[in-house]
C-alpha cells in the first residue's frame, strides 16, 4: 500500500487551513457550524520552552498518595531532577454537597456533609452543627453529656485519622511495616466509633441539638481500656521510624514551609504547627467544652516532611489525654436538647437490626398518641425552621481549622453552605514545597499535606 500523508488522507476533512497548522489540533466545518479540537490547556501551556531553553520535561506524576489515584492531578515540570513548577489539578472528585444541602432538611444535611473529608467525617458534622445551633441559639442549651460524647468521638477521629496519614505517607515512602502498624491501631478506633455511632464512618452521628443516640451500656468501659492500650500500640511506629537514619535522611529538611509562607497561604492544622505556630482552634476558640480539658499543643521548628511527622505523634497521645479526661466527666443525663421542635430523631437505639428507633418510642407514636405521631411525621419530614441570618464557625479537624458559613432563611432548609476545607487550603503549599527541590521528594511533601481530595472539592 503506497504512503499516504495525513495532509491526503484528511485535508477535505479538516480543511486545508487545519491540516497545514497542526495535524492532532485543527478545527472543520460541519453543517452544525465550525468545529474544535479540544488540545487540554495545562499541557499546551508548557510545552514550548522559554527562549534558551533546551530541554524541559513535563510529567504527570502519581500514584502514590492514595489522594493521587485519580482524584488529584500532579503536574510537574523537571529538569533533570529538580522541580522548577508543581501544579495540582483538583475536581475529579466533585460531588455537589454544598449544592445539594439546599435541598434537605437542616438536619437530614448531617448525612451529607460526613462525606465530604471522608477521613474526618465526625469534624464534618461538627462543624456544621455547631453553626446551625449558633444560628438557633442554643449553643449553651446542648446538654453536657452530648458536648462530651462529641468530643470523645471527635478526638478518635483524630487519631484515625493520623493513623491513615503516618501509615500511608510511610508506606509511599518505603516504611511498609508503618502501614501495617498504623492501619492495625486503626481498627482498635473504628471500634470503638463503630460501638458509639453504629458505623464505622460516614456517621450522621451529631445531630443538632445534641447527638443521634448515647453511648450504649458498657462503652466507657471499651473507650478506657482501649485507650490505656493504644499508647503501647502507637509506639511501634515512632521506635521505628523516630531515630530510624533512613526515614529522617528521606524526611528532614524535605517539604520545607516556614511560618511566614503558612501565614502568606492560609495555612493550619500540622503544617502549620511544624512551623513553630501553637495555633489550635480548641485552645484559640473554644467549643463543646474544650476549655474544660488540659491538653498541650504539639509544635515543631523544622518545618518539614519530619516536624509535620513528629506533631501529629505526639497530637494523637493528646487526644488519648482528651478521651480520658471525657470519661472522668461523663455523668448521667439526656444527650439531646429538650426542646421537641429541634429533636430528631426522637429516640433510637442499636438492635439486631442496626441503629433505629427504639421500641418504646414506636409503641408510643403508633399505639398510644396521635399528637406524638404527627409531631414525629412533621419533624422528620418537614424539619424545624432556623431564624434567618449568618454565621460562620470554626473547629479543629485533623487537617486544620474547618470553617463553616451558613446563610439561613428562616426555612426548614439551609439556604447556602460553604466549607472551608483545610485540605483545599493546604494543597496550595505544594508548589511552595516541591520546587526546587527533587522529584523524589514531592511523594513526602504531598504526604506530609494529608489532603483528602473528597474535602478539596465537595
Amino acid at each position: 500500500m503506497a504512503d499516504v500523508t495525513y495532509e491526503e488522507a484528511y485535508g477535505d476533512v479538516l480543511g486545508d487551513d487545519a491540516a497545514a497548522d497542526d495535524m492532532y489540533a485543527g478545527a472543520y466545518d460541519t453543517t452544525e457550524g465550525r468545529v474544535y479540537t479540544v488540545t487540554g490547556a495545562d499541557w499546551d501551556s508548557v510545552l514550548a520552552p522559554p527562549e534558551g531553553e533546551k530541554e524541559r520535561v513535563v510529567v504527570n506524576m502519581g500514584p502514590q498518595h492514595p489522594s493521587t489515584h485519580g482524584v488529584l492531578r500532579l503536574i510537574l515540570e523537571l529538569e533533570g531532577e529538580t522541580v522548577t513548577e508543581a501544579r495540582c489539578g483538583i475536581g475529579y472528585l466533585h460531588t455537589g454537597i454544598e449544592k445539594n444541602l439546599e435541598y434537605r432538611t437542616w438536619t437530614q444535611a448531617v448525612a451529607y456533609v460526613t462525606r465530604m473529608d471522608y477521613l474526618a467525617p465526625i469534624a464534618n458534622e461538627a462543624g456544621y452543627v455547631y453553626a446551625v445551633e449558633k444560628l438557633l441559639g442554643i449553643v449553651d442549651d446542648v446538654p453536657e453529656r452530648a458536648q462530651l460524647v462529641r468530643i470523645i468521638t471527635l478526638e478518635l477521629n483524630r487519631i484515625q485519622s493520623h493513623l491513615v496519614c503516618l501509615a500511608t505517607g510511610g508506606f509511599e515512602m518505603g516504611a511498609l511495616t508503618a502501614m501495617t502498624n498504623g492501619f492495625r491501631d486503626r481498627e482498635l478506633v473504628l471500634d470503638l466509633l463503630e460501638m458509639i455511632t453504629g458505623l464505622r464512618m460516614n456517621h450522621a452521628f451529631i445531630r443538632p441539638g445534641g447527638v443521634a443516640q448515647d453511648i450504649p451500656e458498657g462503652g466507657v468501659a471499651k473507650i478506657r481500656e482501649v485507650m490505656r492500650k493504644l499508647p503501647n500500640q502507637l509506639d511501634g511506629v515512632p521506635q521505628l521510624l523516630v531515630d530510624n537514619g533512613i526515614w529522617k535522611d528521606r524526611t528532614s529538611g524535605v517539604g520545607y514551609l516556614d511560618l511566614a509562607g503558612c501565614m502568606a497561604l492560609g495555612i493550619t492544622g500540622p503544617v502549620l504547627r511544624a512551623a513553630g505556630l501553637p495555633y489550635d482552634v480548641r485552645k484559640a476558640q473554644p467549643y463543646f467544652g474544650y476549655e474544660k480539658f488540659d491538653f498541650d499543643v504539639p509544635t515543631a521548628d523544622s518545618c518539614d516532611v519530619y516536624g509535620r511527622f513528629l506533631v501529629r505523634l505526639e497530637e494523637m497521645n493528646q487526644s488519648i489525654r482528651i478521651v480520658e479526661q471525657a470519661c472522668d466527666m461523663l455523668e448521667p443525663g439526656p444527650v439531646m436538647v429538650a426542646d421537641k421542635k429541634i429533636a430528631w430523631p426522637a429516640q433510637l437505639s442499636i438492635g439486631g437490626d442496626g441503629m433505629g428507633n427504639s421500641l418504646e418510642h414506636i409503641r408510643h407514636i403508633m399505639g398510644e398518641s396521635m399528637e406524638a405521631l404527627i409531631h414525629h411525621f412533621k419533624i422528620v419530614t418537614e424539619g424545624f425552621h432556623v431564624p434567618a441570618g449568618q454565621v460562620y464557625s470554626a473547629i479543629e479537624a485533623p487537617r486544620g481549622e474547618l470553617g463553616v458559613h451558613i446563610v439561613s432563611d428562616g426555612g426548614t432548609r439551609p439556604y447556602r453552605v460553604h466549607f472551608r476545607d483545610p485540605s483545599f487550603n493546604n494543597l496550595q503549599a505544594t508548589a511552595a514545597m516541591c520546587e526546587g527541590g527533587q522529584v523524589a521528594d514531592v511523594i513526602g511533601a504531598v504526604a506530609s499535606i494529608d489532603p483528602v481530595m473528597g474535602g478539596v472539592d465537595r
